[in-house]
């Protein structure tokens, strides 16, 4: 693939909106925006600790991933019924269309709903209706990988993969996620395991704000197939090797980091030297309600913060790598990278 010339830099924006995509690290409940909050509070007669739309949002001030898990947690809250999990879903496939998003590869985390007494059929069979309709209607495909909060026990999280595997055939993949500090991935050993066992693609949150000995155990005792965030890897050398030779994608989400203090400027972001170092990098939007955009938003503020040190080669690149490091067909995956190409065609 030839890519777009330098003299293209002033286009570059249009590409980022215009290339497709996939996503592969999008939290569901973390695209619950503050006006959905307050539709379904109403509509589920669920009582919240703010009292408007700019009330809630104005409390997105973040300092480190705990601060942000407190509030996620009690927005989730006015999850309770099918069409709630639908609609939620089905909002984020709208923004993902607009910003030219393929394929998505949703994470969910059923127990911040089983704990509230609401039903691993009620969330997985919401999430998959809005799945199934995003492919029929905006020609977006679309996965479900369930998270197990670390934060909890390993017997909690068996006893969540024996609630979904009755719906095995509507999830893709088990994942790792909330509270990284203190819980590292091997807490979850037999459990990824087990899951192993059944199938399942793997992934799991590891050096974001845990340490590089983070991603090393989630490759080696969980035996992931990708790496989320993993931000942390340039802090050891032999990890960075390990995860060029062996095409471990990292799933970065660069407003995250930023809304999170992992890095105090988008400008100060190590997605350049991840890619130098020739890792499999993709950009993703983690929780966009709250960390202040969706995907295409990840892409531009990201390469105008570089000061031109990402460029039309960079784009395509962690477009490429969303692709490749999906988890649909080698055809699927193969029609999008041609489509991907057609895009950069139009910009030489």
């Amino acid at each position: 693939m030839t890519l777009a010339k330098p003299a293209v830099a002033d286009r570059l924006p249009e590409l980022l909106r215009r290339m497709p995509k996939a996503e592969l690290h999008i939290h569901i409940e973390g695209s619950l925006e503050p006006e959905l909050i307050f539709a379904l509070a109403e509509r589920n007669g669920v009582a919240l600790s703010y009292a408007s739309v700019e009330a809630l949002r104005s409390a997105y001030a973040f300092t480190n991933l705990q601060s942000f898990l407190d509030i996620y947690y009690a927005g989730a809250s006015v999850l309770l019924k099918e069409q709630d999990f639908y609609d939620m879903a089905r909002a984020y496939f709208l923004k993902a269309a607009q910003d030219n998003v393929v394929h998505a590869e949703l994470f969910f985390d059923p127990q911040t709903h089983t704990e509230r007494g609401v039903s691993m059929e009620t969330v997985v069979n919401g999430l998959h209706r809005a799945c199934v309709d995003a492919e029929e209607e905006l020609d977006i495909s679309a996965s479900l990988i369930l998270c197990f909060l670390r934060h909890l026990s390993e017997e909690d999280a068996f006893a969540t993969l024996e609630q979904a595997l009755p719906f095995r055939d509507k999830i893709i993949g088990i994942g790792l996620d909330s509270g990284e500090v203190g819980n590292p991935p091997e807490k979850f050993a037999r459990v990824f395991a087990r899951c192993r066992e059944l199938g399942f693609h793997l992934v799991a949150h590891a050096g974001e704000e845990g340490p590089p000995a983070y991603i090393w155990t989630a490759l080696d005792v969980l035996k992931v197939e990708r790496i989320d965030h993993g931000v942390q890897s340039t802090k050891d050398a032999a990890l960075m090797r390990r995860l060029a030779q062996d095409r471990i994608a990292l799933t970065v989400c660069p407003l995250s980091n930023l809304k999170l203090c992992v890095f105090p400027d988008l400008a100060s972001h190590n997605l350049r030297e991840l890619l130098g170092a020739g890792l499999a990098v993709t950009v993703n939007s983690d929780d966009p309600a709250y960390f202040g955009g969706y995907l295409n938003e990840n892409f531009l503020q990201t390469f105008a913060a570089s000061g031109g040190q990402l460029d039309a080669r960079h784009a395509y690149t962690l477009a490429r790598n969303s692709f490749e490091a999906s988890f649909i067909d080698a055809a699927a995956k193969r029609r999008h990278i041609d489509r991907l190409n057609d895009t950069f065609a139009t910009f030489q």
